[in-house]
């Protein structure tokens, strides 16, 4: 009774967010609304003259992730995502089947092209608001006043637009690539699922940001008069006085440069979308494959992208975005606090199929479901490069161990398999992890029989499957479906893949009691193997007293860091309010001295 009141709770208030959003664009948002707000809030002691802005777009964002995390912590306790009996049957399941499955979008689900379709249909809705409202208020008289023609207020008023349509995406775009955040689970969306909208809303962010910025720079190129009030006095201190004629073909390049005391910044605007258009560049699927660490360590800019985007907009007009950043932050924060801690590699396993599965001690009281992945970083090989693989373990068949399977197929993979598989092999190795990150919950316990086709190592995540299938089949009082494993490898070597059915301690009467059924095909040999001297061999390590279990990424050390983290950010908020008030000081003081102070 209680979570379904939280359940229900939570959507209310992501149905409001949703609804801030849809009214914005309107007068009665702008007119009535915001002004009432404002007065109420802004005068606050506590929020100061971010009082509107952080209520209505931080504040929900942050009560959905705190108070979610306390109702997945609170389901996970009550053992409501356990293995779930076959007469619970999904009424939203067709909804999840593909609809689109060729195209730019990749493989596209029911659920998602309806909400791909009212985000859409948002964007929509609100450009259109923004141009009916912003072209009524444009005539003749007002264009005139401002010193500028009907097409230039009108480019204006449709610039402005495109970058407001960019916030709204900007407001969304972090989100998906927060791991650790309680938002995804709560939405039932597995992390490695969501990378696909991070790029859908950074492909569309990028688009609306560089239609203003160009819109911007034709309108600021269009002005003919009122140069001088538009140079700033830093940059006109480098030219001699003279007839403002002279300097009209600066006029654009000087426009861009300025850094306004009270209104945008334009050149941090322009530093923003340089990062933003660098990054898009390497996204490029030819440069994002061959030359992923290109990519990678370019995607860092984002940190410049955002800092300058504030710097652009203010921090008033920034709480709108910032909710998905913040919480994109502090998983980043909790991210790597887990990565520094070194974990204890209990064995390996080497497989003749130049494959090697990786054993670690694992925390008791860290639960995962089957088909998570755990990133990896091999410091000896790179101290740089974390690549993710799937646990082909059970977090109930093994309690206290966590297994991965990494198949030598690249630079990386193969100096490990070299390292552990070389004779003369070592005692330790020193291994941090991050995660595991996997879906909320399992729903294939729901069927009569479960077909599963895998080539190669793509069978791991179906491993992790059957383990759970395994313990289901000794513990559980409902019946676990009938399997059927067809899998295809290129060689007959690769058939001790099929070994790791089983965990390293089990025992066949472990698999008795499930229905499985295994068609294997080799597709390289036309013939069967002769050469068997090659055998499985198992390598125990001597870990470290220093090396810790792998845990959860919100650990108990790591847990009372976060709040830590979290109360620190609350209690100190009204004080993030003298950045405003210290450059409004400045800007006072400089108006008659030429100063440049930056604007608000």
């Amino acid at each position: 009774m209680i979570m379904g009141g939280v359940r229900l709770l939570l959507m209310i208030v992501l149905l409001g967010y949703a609804m801030v959003w849809i009214v914005m664009p309107t007068k009665t948002f702008k007119k009535i609304w915001l002004p009432s707000m404002r007065e109420k809030l802004n005068s606050s002691t506590y929020f100061g003259k971010q009082g509107t802005a952080f209520l209505v777009f931080m504040f929900p964002v942050l009560f959905v992730a705190v108070v979610g995390c306390v109702y997945l912590h609170f389901r996970k306790r009550s053992g409501d995502n356990k293995l779930e009996s076959k007469g619970k049957k999904n009424r939203l399941v067709t909804l999840k089947r593909p609809m689109l499955v060729k195209g730019p979008l990749g493989i596209v689900s029911g659920t998602e092209l309806a909400f791909l379709t009212m985000f859409l249909a948002l964007l929509i809705w609100s450009f259109s608001v923004y141009l009916v409202n912003g072209f009524a208020a444009i005539t003749p008289k007002s264009a005139a006043k401002k010193g500028l023609t009907v097409w230039q207020a009108k480019l204006d008023s449709a610039s402005l637009s495109l970058g407001l349509l960019g916030n709204i995406c900007l407001a969304l775009l972090f989100l998906p690539v927060a791991r650790g955040s309680s938002l995804l689970p709560l939405l039932g969306l597995p992390s490695e699922a969501c990378v696909k909208y991070h790029m859908w809303l950074g492909h569309t962010v990028l688009v609306f940001v560089t239609a203003h910025g160009l819109g911007y720079i034709i309108f600021m190129g269009s002005q003919k008069s009122h140069f001088r009030d538009c140079v700033p006095v830093v940059l006109a201190s480098f030219w001699r006085p003279g007839p403002t004629s002279q300097f009209l073909w600066r006029h654009a390049l000087l426009v861009m440069l300025e850094w306004a005391r009270d209104d945008v910044s334009n050149v941090a605007g322009e530093l923003a979308l340089l990062s933003g258009l660098v990054m898009w560049a390497t996204t490029y699927p030819g440069i994002r494959r061959k030359m992923f660490e290109l990519f990678f360590y370019t995607h860092y800019l984002y940190i410049l992208f955002m800092v300058f985007f504030i710097f652009h907009v203010g921090i008033s007009f920034a709480c709108l975005t910032l909710p998905g950043f913040y919480l994109f932050l502090v998983d980043r924060f909790l991210r790597f606090l887990q990565s520094r801690q070194r974990v204890r590699l209990v064995s390996a396993r080497i497989l003749p199929c130049d494959t090697v599965e990786l054993s670690f001690s694992k925390n008791p009281r860290l639960s995962y479901n089957p088909m998570s992945i755990l990133y990896i970083n091999v410091p000896s090989i790179s101290g740089l490069q974390w690549h993710p693989f799937t646990i082909t373990s059970n977090s109930n068949l093994e309690p206290e161990k966590l297994s991965v399977v990494i198949k030598s197929d690249g630079s990386w993979t193969r100096k490990l398999h070299q390292m552990l598989s070389s004779p003369s092999s070592i005692d330790r190795l020193e291994v941090s992890v991050e995660g595991p990150y996997g879906p909320a919950s399992t729903h294939f316990t729901r069927h009569d029989q479960l077909v599963m086709i895998s080539g190669g190592s793509g069978i791991t995540p179906f491993i992790s499957i059957i383990r759970e299938l395994i313990f289901a089949s000794n513990t559980s009082p409902y019946k676990t479906p009938e399997v059927i494993l067809v899998c295809a490898f290129k060689n007959s070597s690769e058939l001790a893949m099929l070994d790791l059915l089983l965990p390293i301690s089990g025992s066949p009467s472990d698999i008795s009691k499930l229905q499985l059924k295994i068609e294997a095909f080799v597709t390289r040999e036309k013939g069967p193997a002769t050469d068997s001297s090659k055998a499985p061999r198992a390598i125990w390590f001597n870990p470290r007293a220093t090396d810790a279990p792998v845990s959860a990424i919100l650990g108990p050390k790591r847990l009372a860091l976060a709040r830590r983290y979290h109360i620190i950010f609350f209690y100190h908020l009204p004080y993030y309010n003298w950045p405003y008030y210290w450059l409004l000081h400045l800007s006072h003081r400089s108006k008659n001295r030429g100063g440049f102070p930056m604007g608000p």
